[in-house]
C-alpha cells in the first residue's frame, strides 16, 4: 500500500510554522482578553505594546507561512471533495485570511485612535489612516469580531483533528505532528 498524497506528512517548515503560529496566536488572544478590561496603567500600556509586537510578528509569520504553502501545496487526492473536505478547505482559507486581517485591523485601529505602533519599541510603523475616533471604535469592534471568529474556527479545526485521530483513526492529525509518521489510509492508490 502506498500513501495517498492527502496522507503524507507536511514538510518540517510547514509543521514548525503551524505550531509556532498556533502557540503565538493563543498567547496573543489570551493577552488581548486579559488586557482589554484593565484600568489604564503602565502595565496595560506595556501589555498593549507586547500585543502589537506579537501582532506584527504574526503578520510577518503569516506571510512566510503563505509563501511556504504556495510553494509546496498539500492537496487532497481525488477529483471530487466530500462535504468534510470542502469544509476543511474553506476553514483553512478563512484562517489564512484572518491571519492577515486581524493584525491589519489592529494596526488600522491603532492608527485611527492616534496610538502609534512601534515594533519591538524600535521601529515606528506608519499610520495607515488618519486619527478618527469613530473609525477607531469601528475598527476595534472589527478587530474583536475577527479574533472571536478565528477562535471559533480554530476550535472547530482542533475538534476536527481530534475526530480524525480518535474516531476515524486515519492519520490526518499525525501529518501535522513533528516526528510522527502518518499511517496509510489503507485505500489503494
Amino acid at each position: 500500500m502506498t500513501k495517498l498524497p492527502s496522507q503524507s506528512a507536511y514538510k518540517p517548515t510547514a509543521i514548525a510554522l503551524h505550531w509556532l503560529m498556533g502557540l503565538v496566536l493563543a498567547v496573543t488572544f489570551a493577552l488581548g482578553l486579559y488586557m482589554a478590561d484593565m484600568p489604564l496603567s503602565p502595565d496595560k500600556l506595556r501589555y498593549y505594546s507586547w500585543h502589537k509586537w506579537i501582532g506584527v510578528s504574526l503578520f510577518m509569520l503569516a506571510a512566510v507561512r503563505l509563501a511556504v504553502r504556495l510553494t509546496s501545496p498539500h492537496t487532497l487526492a481525488g477529483g471530487s471533495r466530500s462535504l468534510q473536505e470542502s469544509l476543511a478547505l474553506w476553514a483553512h482559507r478563512i484562517l489564512y485570511l484572518l491571519m492577515f486581517a486581524i493584525p491589519l485591523s489592529g494596526w488600522l485601529m491603532s492608527s485611527a485612535k492616534g496610538v502609534p505602533t512601534v515594533y519591538l519599541g524600535l521601529w515606528q510603523l506608519p499610520d495607515l489612516v488618519g486619527r478618527n475616533a469613530v473609525l477607531g471604535r469601528s475598527l476595534q469592534t472589527l478587530h474583536v469580531t475577527l479574533n472571536f471568529t478565528m477562535a471559533v474556527i480554530v476550535i472547530g479545526h482542533v475538534a476536527a483533528a481530534l475526530k480524525h485521530h480518535f474516531v476515524d483513526h486515519d492519520g490526518v492529525l499525525a501529518r501535522m505532528l513533528p516526528c510522527v509518521e502518518p499511517r496509510s489510509s489503507g485505500k489503494p492508490s
